[in-house]
């Protein structure tokens, strides 16, 4: 048991793992936010450093079964329709991710705290631009690049995706669909860049592996969840948490 703690403390453990079942019921209830909750939640009682490890296998695994849970063919139709975000996403985690190792902590910290914030913010207040169809193609190019600089040093690439799929006025279904095949491909680059920096290793590695009980757990829960309570709501009640642990993440940073 001891090679799956990841050198934490099995109180710390124990959290950790709460956290992740919460972040998996969240992902299975709205379609997103596990690693939002998880980068935004464990560096309150671990490294982010290793926050950041615990969440890549969580993140691959959760998202490649919803990709596919409409099947096979949707998630190849969104890859297909979405190849610049996908492309851009690659290119932009595996530029940034060696820096993950090298940032000091308060930097992360101000970092994802003022990511999180900011999604959570522009989600709550219902903001959703409108995109005319003739610039979309090279605003998911940078939108792509964006998300994924973000995500070689946090693990989360997602907020800039979701705002052009709500501003494009994407159907449910489909936006999760899309999703979903987005941060399934961006965790594989994930996990390759991290295990070539060494933020996976022989301790965390096991962690990541561990946190796929909770996560999984908590997917088939939200999923269950999703199809009984007002996704809305649920939805709104996760973005207010969201955004108090920003906040917490952002004293951190400004006060160590």
């Amino acid at each position: 048991m001891e090679i799956f703690l990841g050198g934490l403390s099995p109180s710390v453990f124990a959290m950790a793992f709460g956290v992740t079942l919460m972040a998996g019921i969240v992902k299975g209830a709205i379609g997103f936010a596990l690693p939002l909750i998880m980068i935004a939640v464990l560096p309150s009682f671990m490294p982010a450093q290793t926050a950041l490890a615990a969440l890549i296998l969580p993140v691959v695994v959760a998202n490649a079964h919803q990709s596919v849970r409409f099947g096979f063919h949707d998630a190849w139709v969104s890859a297909k329709a979405y190849w610049r975000i996908i492309a851009l996403t690659l290119v932009g985690i595996a530029i940034s991710a060696p820096f993950a190792v090298v940032l000091p902590q308060y930097i992360m910290f101000l970092l994802l705290g003022s990511a999180v914030m900011i999604f959570s913010l522009l989600q709550l207040t219902g903001w959703k631009p409108d995109i005319p169809e003739h610039r979309r193609n090279p605003i998911q190019y940078a939108l792509g690049l964006i998300g994924g600089l973000y995500g070689g040093i946090s693990g989360v690439w997602g907020p800039p995706v979701i705002v052009y799929l709500l501003a494009t006025k994407t159907p449910k279904r489909e936006m999760v669909c899309i999703m979903s095949v987005i941060f399934t491909v961006g965790g594989v680059m994930l996990l390759a860049m991290h295990l070539q920096t060494g933020l996976l290793n022989a301790q965390t590695l096991p962690l990541s592996l561990a946190m796929l009980v909770p996560s999984t757990l908590g997917l088939f829960l939200g999923y269950m969840v999703q199809d009984r309570l007002d996704a809305e709501k649920f939805r709104r009640y996760a973005l207010i948490m969201l955004s108090i642990s920003a906040l917490n993440l952002l004293r951190r940073g400004f006060l160590g």
